[in-house]
């Protein structure tokens, strides 16, 4: 794409997509800094942070003297991500809205919006990941697919979070800040006078809830269905909760008038009752193998599956942990097998389970249901003791 002219880019308010916008506006690209409205409510004490998000962006953009435009999503984020957020925890699973927010917001309803509406000939974001085609698109041929590629700093790398973008709006998206830290990022903008967004605290977590409590959060949207918590090894009712929603697999949570630290073991929708255990490390947290619904692959279906029905790669479900050697196996019906060489703890349905080949994001799919744990295929005591 040498006859790139016109970018638009992705301006949050905070320091990632300063960073980008800056560096394209160096390029002598003619940049467009567009803020998405995806969340209007305001958080736990009455402040709308879009708001304050959106002014931030437009001061960037002034102080780059790029144009700054606002685009509002806020219906389709609603009707896309958070209602099936929603529907997910009702229904005892635990959602990314992360990966579904890039799925069908930033890489598809602005990626169409950017091209067709503002006429731009690619788009770039302020995400920690690599394109083969080079972070300014350099080495882009049109009639060869693009590969995601892991950022250079591991543990900004945002490719989970990217692993349900569709290859055709990756083929014009531009990563400037693959090859870097986020402390030379935070330099980068220091050094070009944007202190104001270097200097802002890293947003963590869920956007739409902020630094508030979940279960505070989730009552507003989500009425109570109150149940019990049962102890997995006495079978003896320890506690009683507002509803599955406010849980997930793995959590510690805290039990009235009991000694024991517990942990979320099982949640069974139907009753309302959630297993617990006193150990986090119990093996009934633990498990080898996963079933996903149908694979999205960013660049192609692999060979290999294809021809065989098995794939040996690597695989996480959580961002940030480390990759782990797994067998891929077809099983018919667009789902998969994931058999993973080594224990993972609190597989949960409704996550991602995302594949690596070497620095390449393959794709990912949507867990369905966890294998057997260790504790039902035998192992009674500590999991590192059975191992």
């Amino acid at each position: 794409m040498n006859g790139i002219k016109k970018v638009v880019c992705g301006i949050s308010g905070g320091v990632d997509s300063s960073v980008a916008a800056m560096m394209l506006a160096k390029k002598g690209y003619e940049v467009v800094g567009v803020f998405m409205r995806n969340w209007d409510v305001t958080n736990e004490v009455g402040v709308c942070m879009a708001d304050r998000e959106a002014e931030d962006a437009e001061r960037t953009c002034k102080h780059l003297d790029i144009r700054f435009q606002e685009v509002n999503f806020v219906k389709e984020y609603w009707n896309d991500v958070f209602s099936e957020f929603l529907s997910d925890y009702q229904n005892g699973f635990t959602p990314n809205p992360d990966i579904l927010c890039n799925r069908h917001i930033k890489f598809h309803l602005f990626w169409d919006y950017a091209l067709e509406k503002i006429g731009a000939d690619a788009v770039a974001t302020g995400h920690y990941a690599r394109s083969s085609f080079g972070p300014f698109l350099e080495n882009f041929q049109p009639q060869k697919n693009v590969k995601l590629l892991q950022a250079a700093d591991s543990l900004k790398d945002q490719t989970f979070f990217l692993s349900q973008v569709h290859q055709k709006a990756l083929q014009s998206t531009m990563f400037p800040l693959g090859k870097f830290t986020k402390d030379r990022v935070k330099r980068m903008a220091q050094e070009s006078g944007m202190e104001f967004v270097a200097s802002k605290k890293e947003s963590m977590g869920i956007c739409f809830i902020g630094s508030r409590d979940f279960k505070s959060f989730i009552k507003q949207y989500l009425d109570p269905t109150p149940g019990p918590f049962i102890d997995l090894g006495t079978g003896r009712v320890v506690g009683h909760h507002q509803g599955i929603h406010n849980y997930t697999i793995g959590q510690r949570c805290r039990i009235g008038g009991q000694l024991h630290r517990y942990y979320i073991a099982h949640k069974d929708q139907k009753t309302q009752e959630i297993k617990v255990v006193d150990d986090t490390d119990h093996p009934v947290l633990y498990t080898t193998s996963l079933t996903t619904g149908p694979m999205h692959w960013i660049n192609a279906l692999p060979p290999l599956l294809l021809s065989t029905g098995k794939l040996r790669c690597l695989f996480r479900f959580q961002h940030g942990y480390p990759l782990v050697p797994c067998t891929l196996t077809s099983i018919g019906h667009d789902q998969m097998e994931i058999s993973i060489d080594i224990p993972q703890r609190a597989l949960t349905p409704g996550q991602y389970a995302v594949l690596y080949m070497g620095e390449e994001c393959l794709g990912s799919g949507r867990i369905l249901l966890p294998g057997p744990s260790l504790y039902e295929l035998g192992c009674d005591t500590h999991v590192w003791a059975c191992l």
